[in-house]
């Protein structure tokens, strides 16, 4: 999957609405033990949230990071708490409607 529809995006947003944060950014920031878990997280739940107490520039590098190490899709982002999707191919947990060409 390249990319997601808009009709997707609003799908996996209205399914994160009541998701709390599987990972939470400790004092140590965004470390290798954070990114695996959730890199796992991922590969479990497909949708998750990440909890980054951190500075408004500093929550987007941090945000757009995580996407681009995981492979994950930004789905939303909410304060200190961002929403992400990755499809995991093996094992699909969540059904995406299908994208309008």
């Amino acid at each position: 999957m390249e990319s997601l529809s808009q009709i997707q995006k609003k799908h996996l947003k209205k399914l994160g609405h009541n998701l709390d944060p599987v990972v939470r950014l400790g004092n140590a920031g965004y470390t290798e033990a954070v990114l695996k878990e959730i890199n796992i997280a991922l590969d479990h739940h497909e949708l998750i949230k990440v909890k980054i107490p951190a500075e408004r520039e500093q929550r987007k590098e941090i945000a757009a990071q995580i996407c681009e190490e995981t492979g994950a899709f930004l789905i939303n982002s909410i304060g200190h708490i961002i929403l992400i999707f990755k499809r995991n191919h093996g094992d699909p947990k969540i059904e995406l409607p299908k994208a309008k060409k």
